[in-house]
């Protein structure tokens, strides 16, 4: 009986699962039946509509069918084919919710479509196209601090290509980045979509660039040693001032500020605090988007004297007590991190270049807080050994390889260390040609060897230029110049140049060779011609025209000698009859030829602008190759610039030393003497006189009133200056000096000298100013670099003279190029 119940059972829970199945078989040989008149698909993948309904009976999975065709309608430039390529569901595939869902996405990612809409009927599968604009073109509006090519760079959108409003989305935030660069973070860009026929658009870009942010405030938040005004000169950003019109440094840069933080820690590094840290550095932009307030958090930690200072040598053949000698740094002097690097750097150095190019100087530091000590050490040991595989030279489009690869201080198979990789950039600088250099290296092909790339960026080496000013030397100034410094990407420097002013008419054609047949020679020439009015201090008018031939070679990075060949035809015309004796013997043409050398070590930082090091050149010329002047003449010159960053914690402070001295003599019984080689002093030499007016000069009488500069046989000069910035003014470009200026002019030499009132009548004329004691000046000046070209202004008063020098209290310059 049980067993029959339980039979029962089983059969009656059963039946359900057995109708089911009948209703599914029915379904399965008929299923047109129950197909759906239509599928929609979404983006999304989701109908609408779609969700749990509690009131409804439970969906019955519905069969899916197959797609026989499918068909698309509304493209107008895109082939059908095109379109098929991107679906992912072909004639032959099941009508699949997913599918269709990615077929869908598909479409919308080419970003040619601003609609797409799938549908069924029946097996068909429809494909409803609206076809994204093309855009005809791009257009800036309202764009003064960007160029438009520069905003253009930024886009994606391109004319002719298909336009979408997510790509415009974000070309706007592009160029609200441009202009963020230029801090200008108020600036609001609007995109404005004209519409065309054909399916075209113009895209216009509306900007309203705002004003530049400016730095409102700059806070310091944890400094103790130093007061805020000190930290606020360390760093490059400034507060907003009327004074910074012409600089940018008071605009908001995020790249400017975070370079502020390592300008910081090198002044803390530099004075002793070894544990200092940057905390934050934070930008906050005011409400009105006009200004940012910046708060730069530290950590100055303690200040640190220097305790022992050791070396330890592993190097062969190089014991450490022969390097004691170039140890700098002493014991008790306040630790400075730039000083131990450097004076790392100056040992490394010197030992690649004593044979040793693998060598490697790593100073370490023992901190001791409770002292207050660093203990230094200084470990001299051999790198790893790297030999140069490969060069390549990358990114000159103009200029020729052999022209970068000569600047470089190694070849293929040369030793290869950090040193010789900071000397090739510079090198590769020094020509001028490139906005950037770039020296990189990688791995070769064994852990030995590196390839060694140097990228270049080419900037114009062309320069035509047109120019004005005013000078107290020559008065108005009109000039012309056209030059090539790379001439024909050979590194050859030719050029044209010509003045003209009231005073002076000047013309030069110079053409130079800086590696002539490929050696370390410099060879060039010059045609010149010059015509001087010296009416405003000097009685008469002289001029010249000839050629001068040039050559000179390095025997190392600071040793170098020049020589140079002159054949210059000269003459002295429109002397006043007020004029002495001494000028009118010089009326006439005269031929000058002369050979002169002049050898020169130099080891500043910068030729230009020395801000350290030093200079000394010997030279001297020979005339009498020939020609109507038989004289030697010697000359020697030095400068030594000190820094003084370590007492005033600028860069823009200097103290030079500048001297020279020459002298002039004559030889056999045929020569000129004319004046106009003679030695004079004033001016530029010796501020606070007029240029030839300390020295030798001839006395006016009843006969010749004039009185007339004629210069001397010797001659010397020194000048002591102080270089330093102005107070607001150093972001325009401004820059102050004090100096101190020396000098004298003796040795009478003219043709005849006419001394002796008993025989020379009335050619009677004593000459003054003739001594070797110095007349000494003392000034201030200032240079700006304008956008207009470079002022100079000088006030020099004379403290010691000679009875009757012609002085000149002021003296400026101005004129370049523009």
């Amino acid at each position: 009986m049980a067993g029959k119940r339980s039979a029962l059972f089983v059969s009656v829970c059963m039946l359900p699962f057995f109708l089911i199945e009948g209703r599914g078989a029915m379904a399965a040989q008929n299923p047109d039946t129950q197909a759906p008149a239509a599928v929609v698909a979404s983006p999304q993948g989701d109908s609408e509509g779609a969700g749990p309904q509690p009131d409804a009976a439970p969906a019955q999975p519905a069969p899916v069918g197959v797609i026989d065709e499918i068909r698309v309608s509304g493209n107008t430039r895109i082939e059908t084919n095109t379109v098929l390529s991107y679906m992912v569901v072909r004639p032959g595939d099941p009508f699949t919710q997913d599918d269709l869902d990615r077929s869908l996405k598909t479409l919308y990612a080419t970003g040619l479509f601003k609609d797409v809409t799938l549908r069924r009927e029946g097996s068909t599968l429809l494909v409803k196209l609206k076809e994204n604009p093309i855009v005809n073109r791009i257009v800036f509006e309202g764009n003064h601090a960007a160029k438009d090519e520069d905003l253009r760079k930024v886009l994606s959108l391109r004319p002719r290509a298909v336009f979408s409003a997510e790509t415009t989305a974000d070309d706007r935030q592009h160029i609200l980045e441009v202009y963020a660069q230029k801090s200008r973070f108020a600036a609001v860009v609007t995109p404005q979509i004209v519409r065309l026929a054909h399916n075209r658009v113009d895209v216009i870009f509306q900007i309203n660039e705002g004003p530049n942010t400016k730095i409102r405030k700059i806070a310091f938040v944890g400094n103790k040693a130093y007061s805020e005004a000190e930290l606020a000169g360390v760093v490059s950003s400034k507060e907003t001032a009327w004074y910074h019109f012409l600089g940018s440094s008071d605009e908001y840069n995020p790249e400017r500020v975070k370079y502020d933080g390592e300008l910081l820690r090198r002044f803390y590094l530099h004075n002793g605090y070894v544990d200092f840290q940057i905390k934050d550095v934070k930008g906050e932009l005011s409400p009105d988007r006009k200004s940012f307030y910046i708060t730069i958090t530290m950590d100055e930690g303690i200040r640190y004297r220097l305790g022992k200072v050791d070396i330890r040598s592993s190097l062969r053949h190089v014991p450490a007590k022969s390097l004691r000698k170039y140890v700098e740094l002493f014991p008790h002097q306040w630790y400075d991190g730039k000083a131990v690097q450097d004076n790392a750097t100056d040992i490394e150095e010197l030992l690649q270049s004593q044979g040793h190019p693998f060598a490697v100087v790593r100073p370490t530091i023992a901190r001791n807080p409770e002292k207050r000590i660093v203990n230094l050490l200084f470990d001299v040991s051999e790198g790893p050994r790297r030999y140069i595989e490969r060069i390549d030279i990358n990114g000159n489009t103009i200029t020729q390889d052999n022209v970068i690869r000569r600047q470089l201080p190694f070849a293929e198979g040369d030793p290869y260390t950090s040193s010789y990789k900071k000397y090739a950039k510079e090198g590769v600088q020094d020509l001028g040609y490139f906005k950037t250099v770039d020296v990189k290296d990688a791995p070769g092909s064994s852990p030995d060897r590196a390839n060694v790339s140097v990228n270049v960026v080419e900037k114009p080496t062309g320069e035509f230029s047109l120019g004005g000013g005013y000078s107290t030397d020559v008065g108005i100034i009109g000039n012309v110049g056209l030059k090539q410094h790379n001439l024909l990407g050979t590194g050859i420097d030719a050029g044209f140049s010509g003045t003209v002013s009231y005073y002076q008419k000047q013309a030069d054609l110079s053409v130079t060779d800086p590696v002539f047949l490929g050696r370390n020679m410099v060879v060039g020439a010059d045609i010149f011609f010059i015509e001087n009015n010296y009416q405003t201090y000097q009685n008469y008018s002289e001029g010249r025209y000839g050629i001068t031939l040039r050559m000179g070679y390095s025997y190392n990075r600071y040793l170098s000698q020049s020589w140079n060949y002159s054949l210059i035809r000269r003459w002295v015309s429109n002397a006043w009859s007020e004029s002495s004796p001494y000028i009118q013997d010089q009326i006439g043409k005269s031929l000058l030829s002369q050979i002169g050398t002049t050898i020169m070590y130099d080891r500043r930082d910068n030729r230009m602008q020395p801000h350290s090091g030093y200079f000394v050149s010997v030279g001297g010329d020979f005339a009498g190759i020939g020609g109507d002047e038989n004289y030697v003449r010697g000359k020697i010159n030095g400068g030594y610039y000190i820094p003084l960053d370590d007492l005033t914690n600028s860069h823009n402070w200097t103290l030079a030393f500048r001297g020279g001295a020459g002298y002039l003599a004559d030889w056999g019984n045929h020569g000129r003497r004319d004046v106009i080689d003679n030695f004079y002093l004033g001016g530029t030499s010796l501020r606070g006189f007029l240029d030839g007016g300390a020295g030798p000069r001839s006395v006016g009488n009843a006969a010749h009133q004039s009185e007339d500069l004629i210069g001397g046989r010797f001659m010397y000069n020194a000048s002591a200056q102080l270089n330093f910035p102005i107070p607001f003014l150093t972001d325009m470009g401004v820059g102050g000096r004090t100096f101190v200026d020396m000098g004298s002019v003796a040795g009478v030499r003219v043709k005849h000298l006419y001394t002796n009132p008993a025989t020379d009548g009335a050619n009677y004329t004593a000459i003054s100013g003739d001594m070797v004691s110095p007349r000494v000046s003392a000034g201030a000046g200032f240079s700006w670099k304008s956008p207009f070209g470079l002022l100079n202004i000088d006030l020099g008063v004379p403290i010691r003279r000679s009875y009757n020098d012609r002085t000149q209290l002021l003296r400026f310059g101005f004129g370049q190029q523009f």
